[in-house]
């Protein structure tokens, strides 16, 4: 047996320890305790969140701002780019906790914004937007502030979200306006089934988006779509209770930049309003969708899982007597099945100016009260049937 060489051995262990040495030192760790946060979830921590992410920004390495276990009371705060490096993670433990008085953020559009952010990842944690007061608020009919959105990206680029919660936001949970490069995996949207304009995540005017292995229950979407969005993967959901995925609305207004390349795939939807839907302005405008894919959708008590609704007119305000400008082209439905709510169980409601066309679908299987005597609804849409189609297509 050949003896290893002791003075290698030791000259490896050395070379090694200067390496993770080396590597750990390359990464500034800012913990907020040190900044004047509070974990007692009472003293107003903003500006200890705030100085830290000032401190990371400016840093020329790489930093993580750590929170420790904790409720950490934290009333609006902007996290501004540009900064020196493109490497800072938030590493959350505790929890944030928006002011109990929604007047406080209320009308502050978003509660936690990034903005001209590059190279952005938060790990974990759980934020509290507190908002079922402002819930009910809207609900009595008072005159109320519209509601602060929870976690905000604008014009920023490679963003990375993962094993995050928001509890409870006043309006959508987390939103993504001008943004490229974003992945988010095991996030959770949490809320009543009542709340209004709770959308689990917002997307528009963006690229490159991918939402993997979450989970949204909330009284409105549990992911909208809206104008300018391309290049979208969204795979292994939960949704439900809420409104289902939605691309729309669109068309609101007349210049709009179009949705495509759209990929919804491996999604269970139960009880929730709609299970996969796009929904236009019954107005004139130039925007579009194509090359959209919903594949592998589980429907389980849905009252509308099929639905394109290209007359949606709320409040008959601004469009009654017009038609959508919106054109729909090469959207696939492949392997939909489960139950659905109502009896028109599949629903193509589209442009009389520019009709619904490349319409593909493939292996779908709708129930009514578990009999297949669910029905589908056609106007003005066209498109192709393969493999077993319930209920009988109307294309």
């Amino acid at each position: 047996m050949k003896m290893e060489n002791p003075i290698f051995s030791l000259l490896l262990i050395s070379l090694l320890s200067i390496f993770f040495t080396k590597t750990i030192a390359d990464i500034v760790t800012l913990n907020v305790l040190n900044f004047g946060a509070k974990p007692d979830g009472k003293t107003d921590s903003t500006n200890a969140f705030l100085t830290a992410w000032a401190a990371a920004c400016d840093s020329s390495k790489p930093a993580t701002i750590f929170v420790p276990q904790g409720k950490y009371l934290v009333k609006q705060a902007h996290f501004k780019g540009k900064c020196k490096n493109r490497a800072i993670t938030f590493q959350i433990d505790g929890t944030f906790i928006a002011p109990s008085d929604y007047n406080v953020i209320g009308n502050s559009k978003n509660w936690l914004l990034f903005q001209g952010v590059d190279g952005v990842s938060i790990h974990g944690g759980i934020l509290d937007g507190q908002g079922n007061d402002l819930w009910a608020c809207k609900a009595s009919g008072k005159n109320c502030p519209s509601g602060a959105t929870t976690l905000g990206f604008s014009n920023s680029n490679n963003i990375a979200i993962t094993g995050l919660t928001s509890l409870n936001s006043q309006m959508f949970h987390i939103v993504f306006n001008g943004c490229k490069n974003v992945k988010l995996q095991a996030v959770k949207g949490l809320a009543s089934g009542k709340s209004p304009n709770t959308d689990g995540i917002h997307i528009q005017l963006s690229s490159d988006i991918s939402i993997l292995n979450s989970k949204i229950s909330t009284g409105d979407d549990c992911i909208s779509i809206g104008p300018g969005t391309t290049n979208l993967w969204i795979q292994n959901m939960a949704c439900g209770p809420g409104h289902g995925i939605s691309i729309g609305s669109l068309g609101k207004d007349f210049q709009e930049a179009g949705v495509q390349n759209v990929t919804v795939k491996s999604v269970t939807f139960k009880n929730t309003q709609n299970g996969v839907r796009i929904k236009t302005w019954g107005r004139p405008s130039t925007g579009f969708v194509k090359n959209v894919i919903f594949q592998h959708a589980t429907m389980i008590n849905v009252q509308n899982p099929i639905v394109i609704d290209q007359n949606y007119c709320p409040y008959n305000k601004n469009c009654p007597g017009q038609v959508s400008g919106v054109t729909i082209s090469d959207v696939t439905y492949q392997d939909i099945h489960g139950s659905s709510a109502t009896r028109v169980a599949m629903k193509f409601d589209c442009s009389k100016r520019n009709p619904c066309r490349g319409i593909k679908l493939e292996d779908v299987d709708l129930t009514y009260q578990n009999q297949p005597a669910a029905q589908a609804s056609c106007a003005n849409a066209a498109g192709t049937t393969s493999g077993v189609i319930q209920p009988t297509s109307c294309l």
